[in-house]
């Protein structure tokens, strides 16, 4: 860490959404169902809501490489939509200080009709660059993204393999002071990801801030000094790589969840947990 100022601060952050309501089928749909059941059809159906973030306080400090890691559907992404203003919590709030540069998923943040070089400058523009500022990253941009060919190309048109190269050169060329990258680097080839890795490690080095979702457990190690592991919408550990990617690969090979609980899922094997053995006596030997 090379500083000890916070430049990310979340504090009680949550988000709930909604599941399970009933598409409305028509009024015929609606006549049926007065017909059948007059009181039951004039009740409001009552709305399923999950909370897929809970109570998640956290501080990000300049310069510092983030890790998040946890299972499909922990809450990580939904985090980062937070901290990028793409989601308003719940609630609890979350301070951000300094320029967000964000890359969270594959047609997130350009506009589909427009050329990549469109992209390029719009993306700059939004995040408060002058137009002389852009041109000056822009061959190098390209260059990176290694398309070239395709640059006066409307977005729509590339293959997700193309759209997150371009997506990836912009966010991390127009010079973020906080940089939010979830998994989509794992669309690209595996020569693009190293370049990726390379990249945020010079962002890095710059004393800028990179907060990194994956499930490569290597790159978290080579690229962060901590990291938070988010399990069911909360933080369940918080510390140095080391330390917390070692619980979570501990944690995953017993299949354990939430504390303890065994979790099993299709195709798991089955384990003994404990055995007895009963005496003619009427007695119990626990083993």
């Amino acid at each position: 860490m090379t500083s000890t100022t916070a430049v990310i601060h979340g504090e009680g952050l949550g988000k709930r959404y909604r599941r399970g309501l009933q598409v409305d089928g028509g009024l015929r749909h609606s006549l049926e169902a007065f017909l059948r059941s007059p009181v039951a059809s004039l009740r409001r159906k009552k709305e399923e809501t999950f909370w897929a973030l809970k109570d998640v306080s956290l501080e990000v400090h300049e310069g510092e490489v983030l890790g998040l890691i946890g299972r499909n559907g922990a809450g990580k992404t939904t985090l980062l939509k937070i901290l990028s203003r793409i989601t308003r919590p719940t609630a609890g709030w979350a301070e951000i200080h300094g320029r967000v540069g964000s890359l969270l998923e594959v047609g997130t943040g350009f506009h589909p009709e427009l050329t990549g070089r469109e992209n390029a400058f719009l993306s700059g523009a939004i995040l408060g660059m002058s137009k002389r500022e852009i041109e000056r990253k822009f061959d190098e941009i390209v260059a990176f993204a290694e398309l070239e060919k395709f640059i006066d190309t409307p977005v729509k048109h590339y293959s997700s393999g193309m759209y997150v190269r371009l997506a990836f050169a912009v966010a991390a060329h127009l010079e973020p002071e906080i940089l939010l990258v979830d998994e989509v680097l794992a669309v690209g080839d595996i020569n693009f990801q190293k370049k990726c890795l390379g990249k945020m490690g010079d962002v890095a080095r710059a004393g800028r801030t990179v907060v990194l979702v994956s499930h490569q457990l290597n790159q978290i190690r080579r690229l962060c000094q901590r990291v938070v592991w988010i399990d069911d919408g909360s933080i369940r550990q918080d510390g140095p790589t080391h330390e917390v990617v070692s619980a979570y690969e501990s944690a995953m090979s017993r299949g354990d969840r939430n504390g303890g609980q065994a979790e099993r899922g299709k195709g798991s094997k089955a384990r003994f947990v404990r055995w007895e053995i009963a005496d003619s006596g009427g007695g119990i030997r626990k083993c």
